[in-house]
């Protein structure tokens, strides 16, 4: 039994973790928080998912000693605070934290050298095919053909381009051998002139309820492809991260992606 220990409990997607945690019998909930002051702290994190009570309430402040690994879906912020938060050696973290900046990043991948780390922008597993397909379709269609990301989500979410948008951006550019920080373009206004073939256009939509919908576009002479992945639950997300915890109990130190979790060539 591998027992896990959840932050952000009774946010949209914690409360995914813990029902995607407690339908899989080779997991036990022992631990769920939230930040201090959150109305739901003090209260079953099963009953505030949905579900049957688990026994475990929401504390108000980390409590990972307990905890051979640990799901983290929350904030730059609380990411970074949860690695001084006392977790032991052992203690594996599986993050799907986004809008880490470079600097953010570079701490987690530290953490990777004292303990074993999954992060993945998006832990589903039809998107990590998505990236692999489109740095493949990248690399074969080649610069006759001219790439564009387009992705969507709800109109509460604050980070834009995706997390997802962007190692598929990383994804096409490593297939085309380019910068992304040299070829991405960001939206467009005004008189942009004709289009660069190495340019690679990301566009952002915000609306309504969309949980997320990604399109990698490629458009040639006479002919386009579309990779299209769209998200219909979050659930969807809670499964393949819990996939990830389920991997990553034993490994040794180390910072993984969904590709080694599934074994994928890396995009």
């Amino acid at each position: 039994m591998i027992t896990v220990g959840i932050a952000g409990a009774a946010g949209k997607m914690g409360r995914a973790l813990v029902r995607a945690v407690a339908e899989q019998g080779q997991f036990k909930l022992a631990s769920a928080w939230e930040r201090p002051g959150e109305s739901h702290v003090g209260q079953d994190a099963g009953l505030v998912a949905g579900i049957n009570s688990l026994g475990v309430p929401i504390a108000a402040a980390p409590a990972p000693g307990a905890c051979q690994v640990v799901i983290d879906f929350t904030a730059p912020e609380a990411t970074l605070a949860l690695l001084d938060a006392g977790l032991s050696r052992e203690c594996a973290l599986v993050v799907g934290t986004t809008g880490l900046t470079p600097e953010q990043l570079d701490q987690l991948r530290a953490a990777g050298r004292s303990r074993p780390v999954v992060y993945a922008t998006n832990y589903s597993l039809g998107v990590n095919l998505l990236w692999a397909l489109a740095r493949q379709a990248a690399a074969v269609l080649g610069p006759a053909f001219n790439a564009e990301i387009i992705e969507a989500h709800h109109n509460q979410k604050k980070d834009a381009p995706s997390g997802t948008a962007v190692t598929l951006l990383e994804a096409i550019c490593h297939g085309r051998g380019l910068d992304p920080k040299r070829h991405a373009v960001y939206g467009r206004e005004g008189l942009v002139g004709p289009r660069p073939q190495d340019e690679v256009g990301v566009h952002a939509v915000r609306g309504g309820d969309i949980v997320g919908d990604h399109i990698a576009l490629f458009a040639g002479p006479g002919e386009r492809l579309e990779l299209r992945h769209q998200l219909h639950s979050r659930d969807t997300l809670a499964r393949g991260a819990v996939r990830a915890a389920a991997w990553i109990h034993g490994q040794p130190p180390g910072f993984y992606g969904m590709a080694e979790v599934l074994g994928l060539e890396k995009a």
